[in-house]
């Protein structure tokens, strides 16, 4: 696929940005900045080429927590007046930076904050090999503004390259060309030369290596991880022979994936060229990574066809489920794809009852002005937009959905979308005039209305009945030991723990813990499913194991229910306080403002 090195970003009003892209857009960003670990910020510099409409006489740019010290413009190095605007919450600061008409790029000198949202600081104690610090950005939704001045929006695209200085002795990768060993000096040079928005600079430095699985594919991990996680991640490069059979060329070059310290807030990051990675799915049995393949299909729905504002959310999440399970259902069979969808569904349902099925909230286009784009990302545009999908695949049939996708992702290539483009787009290249079936799917209650449709797709899976008839005959006096579990997939354990009652005396619990080990297992996801039983019928005998995992686990997706479910007691919230006192400084700042909001 060629790639294209311009773009026009959409003309719709992004609320999460303070920029204006019809008078003057970013077109590329030259980092060059130095990583102290000491101090715990970068300090350098960010070269802005720029597109200017008319006769614009300012490029305004999002910024927070960044101190500026000068704008310079041109070779000549000009000083060029700016000022920074009040502080809005979240999004904060506008640099409006005033142009003449011979500027034809700026260069600002500025310094992080030690607090920068996207940045995560690691001591040695805090990673893996206890020997060297660890430092990884996360610049989604909107914190690449907390580490460079951008254009902070999904909808605006640029190509980028940088040079980093970093301690002797330490790697540093991007989301881009990446080197493969470390450099003698500790300075390395990128280059992205596709177009890319904000959200998806990233960079991570500290003491790791890297190994190869296939000409175009390998994984970074700290040396004590790298064995592991190259064998956990063996399928990879199958993986992305099967996208490509489904929805075309593979568009960025090399594909990695870089396993972070457990403090990482997302289960996946899918940094274009380089995966950021949780520890946590390092289960040690490769049964974990449906979450490699669902980074691995945003390389289309994401990073190639991107959404246009985080109100369109769904178009970049929903797609990603949707294309994942199509991925693994080409590796591993539908048995294990109608899995994957029943769990993504219980997820989907629990999620809009505890937002109310007639919030807003539940809508697959959100409104998310004057509010942090964070508060979108939810299993709504993850499951609900897969869904929708998957009814589309149903109504049209197979072959005709995959080649409207096939094309969807072509013919945007590079490009950003809004959910009314993409309404477009569906009546006029899917429907194309089928009346009966745009009837059937009903695309506007599905995109503009609360809760779960009434046509949404039943999916049935033999493998979890067989789990389900597995839990009645416990209930009715069969010892867990005696349980035919054999060769139970994660997914199937996940059905198991979730199909078990919600009230469990301390003999079950402790009969069903002696005979699977769930208190003991290296499996993140089973180990979290029983730990809500744990909480929930106040099995203390596990506690122990509880506090370790939530000092050690930032994942979001894990620490967040437990607090939750902790603190619906009055004895439990004084535990879930104590352990977080603790557990905190190991936590990113996106899980810190979470847990923050949910103690309080």
């Amino acid at each position: 696929m060629q790639t294209e090195t311009t773009t026009t970003p959409v003309l719709v009003k992004d609320p999460h940005t303070f920029a204006h892209p019809e008078e003057a857009v970013i077109k590329h960003l030259d980092l060059d900045l130095s990583v102290n670990f000491e101090k715990k910020i970068l300090t350098g510099t960010a070269r802005i080429q720029f597109e200017r409409k008319g006769d614009a006489s300012q490029i305004i740019l999002d910024t927070r927590d960044l101190t500026i010290q000068k704008v310079l413009m041109n070779d000549a190095e000009k000083p060029l007046a700016f000022e920074l605007g009040d502080t809005v919450p979240f999004l904060g600061r506008a640099l409006v930076v005033n142009l003449t008409p011979e500027t034809k790029f700026i260069t600002i000198y500025y310094t992080t904050s030690p607090d920068a949202g996207a940045l995560q600081w690691l001591s040695p104690e805090q990673t893996a090999g206890k020997k060297s610090p660890f430092l990884f950005t996360q610049s989604q939704a909107i914190l690449a503004r907390t580490w460079a001045p951008v254009q902070d929006s999904p909808g605006i695209r640029f190509t980028y390259s940088a040079t980093i200085h970093v301690p002797k002795g330490l790697m540093a990768v991007m989301s881009a060309e990446n080197p493969q060993q470390k450099s003698s000096d500790g300075i390395y040079h990128f280059k992205m030369p596709q177009p890319i928005p904000a959200y998806l600079l990233a960079l991570a430095v500290g003491d790791f290596t890297f190994k190869p699985l296939d000409k175009r594919t390998g994984v970074y991990a700290e040396p004590v991880t790298l064995e592991k996680a190259a064998w956990e991640f063996v399928d990879l490069p199958k993986m992305v022979d099967a996208a490509e059979k489904l929805y075309g060329p593979y568009a960025w070059g090399q594909y990695d994936l870089i396993v972070l310290p457990p403090s990482f807030p997302f289960g996946g990051m899918e940094n274009p060229r380089v995966t950021f990675a949780t520890p946590t799915i390092l289960a040690g049995d490769r049964s974990l990574t449906t979450l490699v393949a669902h980074e691995l299909a945003h390389s289309w729905s994401g990073n190639l066809v991107t959404n246009a504002t985080w109100n369109d959310f769904w178009m970049n999440e929903g797609f990603t489920v949707y294309f994942e399970n199509r991925i693994m259902e080409a590796l591993y069979g539908k048995d294990f794809s109608d899995m994957q969808s029943l769990l993504g569904f219980e997820d989907l349902k629990e999620t809009i009852a505890e937002l109310g099925d007639t919030s807003a909230d539940t809508h697959v286009k959100l409104n998310l002005v004057n509010r942090d784009p964070d508060d979108g990302m939810n299993d709504v545009a993850y499951e609900k937009g897969h869904f929708l999908l998957l009814l589309m695949e149903q109504t049209f049939g197979r072959e005709k959905f995959d080649v409207f996708l096939r094309n969807h992702f072509k013919n945007h290539a590079f490009q950003t979308i809004t959910t009314e483009q993409f309404i477009e787009e569906y009546n006029h290249d899917l429907v194309a005039g089928d009346t009966a079936a745009a009837k059937k799917i009903d695309i506007e209650r599905w995109i503009y209305g609360p809760g779960i449709p009434d046509n949404c797709p039943v999916i049935h899976s033999v493998r979890f009945e067989a789990v389900e008839k597995q839990v009645e005959a416990w209930k009715n006096g069969t010892a867990a030991a005696a349980l035919n579990t054999k060769n139970y997939s994660t997914n199937e354990w996940l059905r198991f723990l979730r199909y078990l009652p919600s009230s469990l005396t301390e003999k079950q619990m402790k009969d069903l813990d002696d005979a699977f080990h769930f208190s003991k297992t290296g499996n993140s996801e089973i180990l979290f499913c029983w730990l809500e039983l744990v909480i929930a019928n106040k099995y203390t005998i596990n506690y122990p194991a509880l506090k370790e995992f939530l000092f050690q686990v930032g994942r979001r997706k894990f620490v967040k229910p437990l607090y939750a479910d902790l603190a619906k007691t009055p004895e439990g919230k004084i535990l879930a306080k104590e352990i977080y006192a603790k557990a905190r400084p190991n936590y990113h700042s996106i899980t810190q403002a979470t847990i923050d909001e949910l103690l309080n």
